[in-house]
């Protein structure tokens, strides 16, 4: 057998040129490091994706014009949000907004509302601070909303999905400023009802079925002291969702159903908070906030049942609601100590409310064990219907 002749010397520089470049990431375009960053914090890998994120922006600032780094200043911000840098965060948005003033540029070259209301949310001001912000984001908003109904003659599918995604970020930006309205400028600014009205009711316009504007519009009415308005709101924010399965789009997320279940109890509406919560701990049994309203929510519904008038309360019922209360904020005080939950208040209200139960309950007896069996049976009912299609299987 013959020797095998030897690869040319410029063959063999340049494989080993081609190894150098790959090592080194030469080779890989921004696009790429960005797709990369994009994948990396889409499957929980912060550092990864700052990592590649940081080598786009790099490149890009050294060849590129300012209007190119908007993809990568973007994605910085999200990723520094990921990892709780708030400050680099909020400093990757500002470029981002210097370089897209009027947010005019196409979201698909970084342009938009969303660096604006990013902004709004990280404010270290607040107040007026976040409302500017939210506002810019907002008329953005409605700007692509214009461009979008300009093109509905075509009666284009994705055209529909697009207008119905910008209506519901400008119902959620306009939400946004009526809580801040609410809440931060509410003594500061005595035009604050006012506005906050203002922008609730084009929320109300623009989402007259979205279960976070109907939230909103119900969290301003509690705090006018209107309880029948506000519960009209609520009840038809419960229906869009209730008879849903879990799955389902349209269910709100899991934030929004706490807020919702704080909104029902504010608004004298147990019976349905309980139904949500029972739902919220079956979904995730870790999270301490549901446990903790839960207890809560059982308790004001005893004191509720206990003073029924003309000797009508169910003192067996209310004792029952007591048990439970309590079970629920035992849980609560357990998770809190395996995930040393930080918010304090929190904690000694449940250690308050035990307490008290205590008082009224003595130690848990064989009936409350009992009853404490029963309940874990609903927190495995969303189940039991696939189960038995599978048995049927």
């Amino acid at each position: 057998m013959g020797k095998t002749r030897p690869p040319e010397r410029s063959k063999l520089a340049n494989g080993s040129k081609r190894k150098k470049q790959l090592k080194d990431g030469a080779k890989i375009s921004p696009d790429q490091l960005l797709t990369q960053a994009t994948a990396y914090l889409h499957t929980s890998e912060p550092e990864q994706a700052l990592q590649s994120a940081t080598k786009a922006l790099k490149i890009l600032r050294h060849k590129s014009e300012s209007a190119r780094q908007l993809p990568a200043l973007n994605l910085l911000g999200e990723i520094n949000v990921e990892l709780g840098d708030i400050d680099a965060a909020r400093g990757y948005f500002k470029q981002a907004a210097t370089i897209d003033e009027d947010g005019s540029i196409a979201e698909n070259q970084g342009g938009g509302a969303e660096k604006f209301l990013w902004l709004a949310q990280l404010s270290e001001e607040g107040g007026l601070d976040s409302v500017k912000w939210f506002n810019k984001g907002a008329d953005v908003l409605r700007s692509q909303i214009r461009i979008l109904l300009e093109r509905e003659d075509d009666e284009d599918e994705t055209t529909e999905e697009a207008l119905q995604e910008k209506r519901m970020k400008l119902a959620n930006a306009l939400c946004s400023i009526a809580e801040v309205y609410m809440t931060d400028l509410s003594w500061d600014d005595e035009d604050a009802e006012e506005q906050c009205e203002k922008v609730m009711q084009e929320a109300l316009k623009i989402g007259p079925d979205s279960p976070e504007t109907l939230q909103t519009a119900a969290s301003v009415r509690i705090s006018q002291l209107k309880l029948d308005e506000a519960r009209r709101y609520l009840t038809k924010s419960l229906e869009l969702w209730k008879d849903l399965d879990l799955e389902d789009l349209q269910v709100p997320d899991f934030p929004i159903r706490i807020s919702l279940s704080r909104l029902l109890m504010d608004a004298e509406m147990e019976d349905e908070a309980i139904e949500v919560l029972e739902r919220l701990v079956a979904e995730d049994d870790c999270s301490v906030e549901a446990w903790y309203l839960g207890g809560w929510c059982l308790h004001l519904l005893a004191e509720k049942h206990g003073k029924e008038e003309n000797g009508n309360a169910d003192l067996d019922n209310v004792k029952d609601l007591l048990v439970r209360s309590r079970r629920w904020l035992q849980q609560c005080l357990k998770l809190c100590q395996q995930q040393e939950y930080e918010d304090d208040r929190l904690q000694e209200h449940a250690t308050e409310l035990v307490k008290a139960l205590n008082g009224v309950l003595g130690e848990a007896d064989e009936a409350e064990e009992e009853a404490a069996a029963d309940e874990d049976d609903w927190e495995d009912a969303g189940g039991s219907d696939e189960d038995e299609e599978m048995d049927e299987d």
